[in-house]
Formats: C-alpha cells, structure tokens, sequence
C-alpha cells in the first residue's frame, strides 16, 4: 500500500533527523583539542541584537590548543569576551586590542569522564527520539489496519519500521564509540 510505504519514509527520515542531530550535538562537546565549532553556541551583543559569534567574527585554530577570533569591528572585543566569559566553557579569553586568544586546557582523567557522560546522554536522548518516532509510525500504522489494510502489510511495516530502529540506534551507537575514543585519548 501506498500510505504503508510513506510512513516507512517518514520514520526513515525522521530517524535520520534525529542521529543528525545527535552529531551535531556531539560536536559541540570538546574533546581537549581547539576546534571553531566549540564556539557555535556562543551569541554576542551586536547592536543590541544577540548575534551568533561565527556572525561577528573568523575563528581560527594556529595550533592544536589555541583559537583565534578576530572580530569583524574592533569594538566587538569587549563583548565578545564577556559572551565567552559568561558562557559554560570555563576559558579565559585573552586579547592584544585586534584578536582574542582562547588557550584550551588540556582535559583532567575527571573532566573526561564528566564529557563522557554528557556524551552518552546526548545519545540517549537521540535514542529515545529513535524510538518515540518507532511509537507514533507503529501507532499510525495500526490506525490504517483498522481503516482497512491488510493485517500482514501491516505487521510487515512494524517489522521494517523495527530495523531502522535497530539500525539508527546502532549509528548513535557508532557515533558515541567516536566520541568516546575521542575524548578519552590524551
């Protein structure tokens, strides 16, 4: 059936958003090295508008512990250096009036531990997004069977719509292995 196979891509696709998003989520928890995106979530005062860091400014990484924003007016310095202050990174920014230095730490063995469980609660939450898109495509499945589809289509979808289950949660899985060799390799 046709309405069968569209709640097959949905899920599909809605599953796909979710390891997606995961990732992207994953990212922005550092691994001790000096990467741009570590900043993304970072907004900064621009005319009294917050505006995302990356908007205002280049970041660059000149070696593996070190990024260097260089804003696009000299007057942003200050604010960029209080979004940072103010954000959840715990860095120091520092700066010589036309770029602000942010040195990154090297990790403690107890700090990556704590990323690492920040890691596997992202991946949680992008396994419970999985499983609640199995729900409601299982439960749109079963309103079509009582509108009339074939109970064997019906149970065949079911059984699709459980391996793309099993398999994007084995990519979440993949993902948090990633992650984990990442943050835990000194």
């Amino acid at each position: 059936m046709e309405e069968i196979e569209l709640f097959l891509d949905e899920a599909q696709e809605l599953m796909q958003k979710a390891v997606d998003h995961t990732a992207g989520e994953l990212v922005k928890i550092r691994a001790g090295k000096a990467m741009p995106n570590l900043l993304d979530g970072i907004m900064v005062q621009y005319y009294g508008a917050p505006t995302p860091l990356n908007q205002v400014s280049s970041v660059n990484t000149p070696d593996a512990r070190t990024l260097a924003i260089k804003p696009f007016e000299r007057n942003l310095i200050s604010e960029i250096e209080k979004a940072i202050i103010n954000s959840d990174l715990g860095l120091a920014p520092q700066n010589n009036g036309e770029i602000i230095i942010l040195t990154i730490p090297a990790l403690t063995e107890e700090r990556r531990v704590q990323l690492v469980k920040m890691a596997k609660q992202e991946c949680e939450t992008g396994k419970i997004s999985i499983r609640s898109v199995r729900k409601e495509i299982n439960d749109s499945l079963k309103k079509l069977q009582k509108e009339g589809a074939s109970e064997d289509e019906v149970k065949k979808a079911e059984e699709k719509v459980q391996k793309f289950t099993d398999q994007y949660s084995a990519k979440i899985d993949e993902l948090l292995a990633k992650k984990e060799a990442d943050i835990m390799k000194v």
